[in-house]
C-alpha cells in the first residue's frame, strides 16, 4: 500500500504550481523513445498526429464501441491535439478485456499532448466498459486544455466482471487499487516525457468512474489535487445502494405499467423522481434487472445458490428471485462485502459532483443527495460543491432519443473541470446550485454552473 512518505520519496506529491505555469513546447512526440510505464506487463508507444477521438478513431487508437452512447450527438469536437499514446496492461490473472488481442485485464491508455499544461487527469471506466470509454466525454476535453490523460479498465470488464477475485466484493475493490496503480505510474510517465512530475493531478469519472473519484479522494487524497464526480455510484453498508432501490423498482414497475397507481407511488418511494416516468420502461428492460443481478452476484453470490447472477426478469415469488431481494435482511457477510467498497464522505481534496435530476438508473435522491449529506456530516462540506442538473439523465445519449426532454450533462462536466481549475488556482470556489433548463443557449454545447 502506498503511503504519503513513500510517494514523496518518489517525487509524486504534487507541488503548488498551477498547470498553466508549466506549459511545455518541446517538439512533436519528444521523449517518445524513453517512455516506460513502471510495472507494465506489455506496452505499445505511438506517436500520433491527433490523440483526440477524431484522430484516434481514424488511426485505430481507440475503440468507439467503448464510448458508444455516452455522449449526445451535439457534443462539440475539439481541435487536433498531437502527442503520444501509450497502450498497455499491468500483470493480471483475469482475461475479460480482449482489446489488442492481449486477453488481459488491467489494460490502460496514457495520452501525452505535445503542448502540456503541467496537469494530469486520471479516470476509470463507467459501467463495466473498457479503457477507452471516457475518450469522448472526458479525454477530448482535457487533452484540448493541455492535460495529460490516463484511463484504466479497472481490472475487470463485461457482464462477468463479478467472477474476478476470490471473495465477494473483490472485483469492485480491484477497481480502486487499479486506479491507484495507474495514477502512480502515469505520474512517472509524465515525468519521463516532460522532465517534471505533474503540478496538478485531477481524478474524473462517470457513474462507476464517479464512484472511483470519490473513493480515491477519500482514501488516497495525497495523490490528487481534486476531482469531478459525474453521477457516481453510491455504496454504503447500511444503504442506500443499488441493492436497496433496484428491487423495489423491479417489483413495482410491471404493476405500474399495468395501470396500478399504487405501484406508481411505490416507484416514487423507492427514490425514482416524479417526471422520469417516460424513462422507466427503457430502464426496466435494459438496466434495472441486469444491474441488480450482476452487482448482487458480486457481493452476495450465495443468494441464488449455484445460479450465476440469478434469473432474468423473474416474477416476485419465484425462488431466489432478485425482484424479492431484501439487502437489509441479508447475512452479515454480505454487509461485510459491501462495507469493503463503501464510501464514507470523508474526502481529503476538493470535489465537484454533478448529477441529473431525472437519472433513472441511479436516482439522485438515493445517490448524490445522500453523498452530499455524508460529506457534510463528516465536516468536509467546505471541500465539496454539488450541482444538480435539471432534466439530466444517467446516459447523455438518451438526450438524442428523447429530444427536448433531457439535458446532456457533458457540457456541465466540462464547465466543472474549468471551475475546479479556478478553485485550485485560488480564484474562488464555485457555489453549489441547481442548474436550470434554459432556452437561451444550446444545451448540447453549453452549461453555466452559476
Amino acid at each position: 500500500m502506498f503511503t504519503r512518505i513513500a510517494l514523496a520519496v518518489l517525487g509524486l506529491v504534487a507541488v503548488g504550481v498551477t498547470p498553466a505555469a508549466a506549459t511545455v513546447h518541446s517538439g512533436h512526440c519528444a521523449g517518445f523513445d524513453r517512455l516506460l510505464v513502471p510495472g507494465v506487463a506489455r506496452q505499445v508507444v505511438s506517436c500520433l498526429d491527433d490523440v483526440t477521438t477524431t484522430g484516434t478513431a481514424a488511426s485505430g487508437h481507440t475503440v468507439p464501441g467503448d464510448w458508444a452512447g455516452l455522449t449526445s450527438a451535439g457534443l462539440p469536437r475539439v481541435a487536433t491535439v498531437p502527442g503520444i499514446q501509450v497502450d498497455g496492461h499491468f500483470p493480471d490473472t483475469s482475461t475479460s478485456n480482449t482489446h489488442h488481442g492481449w486477453n488481459s485485464d488491467a489494460q490502460f491508455v496514457v495520452r501525452l499532448p505535445d503542448e502540456w499544461n503541467g496537469g494530469l487527469v486520471v479516470s476509470g471506466s463507467p459501467g463495466n466498459r473498457r479503457q477507452y470509454a471516457n475518450d469522448r466525454a472526458i479525454a477530448d476535453q482535457v487533452l484540448a486544455a493541455g492535460y495529460a490523460f490516463a484511463a484504466t479498465d479497472k481490472g475487470n470488464t463485461g457482464l462477468g466482471f463479478h467472477a474476478d477475485g476470490r471473495r465477494p466484493g473483490d472485483a469492485v475493490a480491484e477497481w480502486n487499487s487499479r486506479v491507484t496503480q495507474l495514477t502512480v505510474a502515469a505520474k512517472i510517465v509524465v515525468a519521463q516525457r516532460y522532465g517534471q512530475f505533474p503540478a496538478r493531478t485531477l481524478m474524473a469519472g462517470i457513474s462507476n468512474g464517479g464512484y472511483l473519484v470519490r473513493w480515491q479522494l477519500e482514501n488516497r487524497p495525497w495523490l490528487y489535487d481534486g476531482g469531478v464526480d459525474w453521477e457516481g455510484t453510491l455504496w454504503t453498508e447500511r444503504g442506500p445502494n443499488l441493492l436497496t432501490f433496484l428491487p423495489p423498482a423491479l417489483a413495482a414497475y410491471p404493476a405500474y405499467r399495468a395501470g396500478d397507481q399504487t405501484a406508481h407511488q411505490r416507484m416514487l418511494d423507492a427514490g425514482f423522481a416524479a417526471g422520469s416516468e417516460f424513462l422507466w420502461d427503457l430502464h426496466y428492460r435494459v438496466y434495472w434487472d441486469l444491474t441488480q443481478r450482476l452487482y448482487r452476484e458480486e457481493v452476495d453470490p450465495d443468494f441464488d445458490g449455484a445460479l450465476v447472477a440469478g434469473i432474468p426478469f423473474c416474477a416476485g415469488g419465484t425462488p431466489t428471485c432478485d425482484t424479492d431481494y431484501d439487502y437489509l435482511s441479508r447475512p452479515r457477510k454480505v454487509h461485510t462485502a459491501v462495507e469493503r467498497i463503501s464510501l464514507t464522505g470523508r474526502i481529503g481534496k476538493p470535489l465537484i459532483t454533478l448529477h441529473g435530476t431525472l437519472d433513472a438508473l441511479l436516482p439522485i435522491s438515493q445517490t448524490a443527495d445522500t453523498y452530499a449529506r455524508m460529506i457534510t456530516d463528516k465536516g468536509r462540506g467546505a471541500s465539496h460543491r454539488y450541482f444538480r442538473v435539471v432534466d439530466g439523465n444517467h446516459v447523455d445519449g438518451f438526450a438524442d432519443a428523447f429530444t427536448g426532454r433531457l439535458r446532456p450533462i457533458a457540457p456541465c462536466f466540462h464547465a466543472a473541470i474549468t471551475a475546479l481549475d479556478g478553485w485550485l488556482d485560488g480564484r474562488g470556489a464555485p457555489r453549489s446550485a441547481t442548474i436550470p433548463r434554459t432556452s437561451s443557449v444550446d444545451e448540447a454545447t453549453t452549461c453555466a454552473l452559476a
